[in-house]
């Protein structure tokens, strides 16, 4: 089995919270780590700073196009960062716990 970190960034705490309940009530995540961070991008040709919650999303690498539609679905944002990052290791009982949590 392979597994996977998703990270999206939301607006605000609420739109997290909501997110990351959303996905592990749907046995999609295992487990939602949520940070706030200050973020500088470009946006629309202007240089834009701000606070936002990145979601640390820890789940199965086969339900990456399920989780990704979902925050697609759910998202703020006109164009959400998704962004999937392999675990290429790991504590095999963490790893079975997430296994059992998305099945």
């Amino acid at each position: 089995m392979a597994y996977t970190i998703v990270l999206t960034a939301c607006p605000n705490k609420e739109s997290a919270e909501t997110l990351a309940k959303l996905l592990v009530t749907e046995h999609l995540a295992a487990c939602v780590q949520r940070m706030p961070v200050e973020s500088t991008y470009i946006w629309n040709g202007e240089a834009v700073n701000g606070s936002e919650i990145v979601l640390f999303i820890k789940t199965r690498a086969d339900l990456f196009e399920r989780i990704s539609a979902r925050i697609r679905a759910h998202h703020e944002y006109e164009l959400p960062e998704i962004i999937q990052i392999p675990i290429t290791n790991g504590l095999s009982g963490y790893l079975r716990w997430v296994d059992d949590c998305t099945s």
